[in-house]
């Protein structure tokens, strides 16, 4: 590269990654193939529309691989053509679930998500997303008493309020989804069931987290975590006499965005085909014992586990514990400083405000893909424990002066 500037930065940064644990749960390593395919000179094509209805010249190639990429994802999935639908285009996952939104819901009816701060994404109904400027959302929430989803009371919420269309999903739920009652809310209230597997996608396609499939109406996932792709999105829909393929299409382009980027789509279809090789299921099933393994660990040594553990590849971890440890963000700081990445993040009813929260959030899926076990989540666990506590007793002297 000749430009030395940002050859330094993106050394620094792949050093950066090197050296340090990454336990980010949003985060992944991807393969050479697939930075090979984000770089390619399908960067240079422009391709507004879709395979077929371009409305740009020279655009064979981009039909191919879009196509090629569609297909990909309904195989990952083991969907027939004829009962789904897919598009490829959305270049990351907010946008995705807007796009899904606005093909079902008109705006300012009611929508029905997990409240951020109980383990929802941006996009699931907080005021800080258009998603909850431009609908009136209902927010449901966990137990208070096993921070797990209360599908009761998800029910009573569902009837009462009457929203368009209800979300399963989550960004910092660390338990399996029961989609089965998420179908039995959503037709008590008649409304769509759209899932947002985001999290889950790779342990769905590794055969270790139930499918959302066979329940939901539209299926939204980003390809950059448990699926170790590039950024991007993808939306899946059912074929119907509701004609939802169409709606989503035209959500996506033009309502939403322009032309799609052709070398993220070439990288998600990589990434497709190498989630239907036999060693990523196994890649599935360990990213699950390890963060077994990382949050058993974890809770042995003191620290409280939000809902006592996880089912799948990410946990929160309780650093405060009502003021006897350290909070959410002094304790990412710290770890970052010891080379262990991770994410403040807030507790179910949290006390602490959302910039400095009570909590931090740690995921399996980039240690995993490097190669480490059980064992390897032990010693991690333990590091882990022994900067928080040197993090505490430093605090408290402070506080003592």
């Amino acid at each position: 590269m000749k430009d030395k500037q940002v050859l330094k930065i993106i050394r620094a940064e792949r050093a950066r990654q090197k050296k340090t644990i990454n336990l980010i749960a949003s985060e992944n390593y991807v393969s050479s193939d697939v930075r090979e395919a984000l770089g390619s000179e399908l960067t240079n094509k422009y391709a507004e529309g879709y395979p077929g209805l371009r409305y740009y010249a020279g655009n064979a190639h981009s039909d191919e691989i879009e196509n090629l990429c569609k297909q990909r994802a309904l195989k990952l999935f083991h969907l027939d053509k004829k009962k789904w639908a897919v598009n490829v285009q959305p270049l990351s996952g907010s946008p995705a679930n807007l796009a899904v939104y606005a093909a079902l819901v008109p705006f300012g009816e009611t929508i029905m998500g997990m409240a951020l701060d109980q383990g929802g994404h941006l996009t699931h109904g907080s005021k800080a997303s258009l998603a909850g400027k431009l609908w009136k959302h209902i927010s449901y929430g966990v137990s208070p008493k096993t921070e797990m989803l209360d599908y009761a009371e998800l029910l009573r919420i569902a009837k009462k309020e009457k929203p368009r269309l209800i979300i399963a999903g989550f960004t910092a739920y660390s338990r399996a989804i029961d989609w089965r009652k998420m179908r039995t809310i959503a037709n008590a209230a008649a409304a769509y069931l759209h899932a947002d597997m985001s999290h889950i996608a790779g342990l769905v396609a590794g055969g270790v987290s139930a499918s959302p499939f066979p329940y939901a109406d539209t299926v939204m996932t980003t390809t950059h975590k448990t699926l170790r792709g590039p950024r991007s999105a993808i939306i899946f829909s059912r074929i119907d006499k509701r004609e939802l393929p169409g709606k989503i299409d035209k959500a996506v382009f033009p309502g939403i965005q322009g032309g799609p980027h052709l070398n993220q789509i070439a990288a998600v279809a990589v990434a497709l085909a190498e989630a239907t090789r036999p060693d990523f299921k196994s890649y599935a099933r360990q990213i699950i014992k390890n963060a077994r393994a990382l949050a058993d660990e974890l809770s042995r040594l003191g620290w409280r586990i939000v809902s006592h553990g996880t089912d799948t590849h990410l946990f929160l971890v309780d650093t405060w514990m009502n003021g006897t440890g350290i909070p959410g963000k002094a304790a990412s700081d710290a770890l970052e400083r010891a080379g262990i990445i991770v994410n403040k993040n807030t507790i179910p009813f949290d006390a602490r405000k959302p910039s400095d929260p009570s909590g931090i959030r740690l995921g399996t899926a980039a240690q995993t893909t490097r190669g480490m076990k059980e064992s390897d989540m032990i010693r991690i666990a333990r590091r882990i424990n022994a900067v928080l506590r040197r993090a505490m007793q430093k605090r408290n002297r402070k506080s003592l002066k």
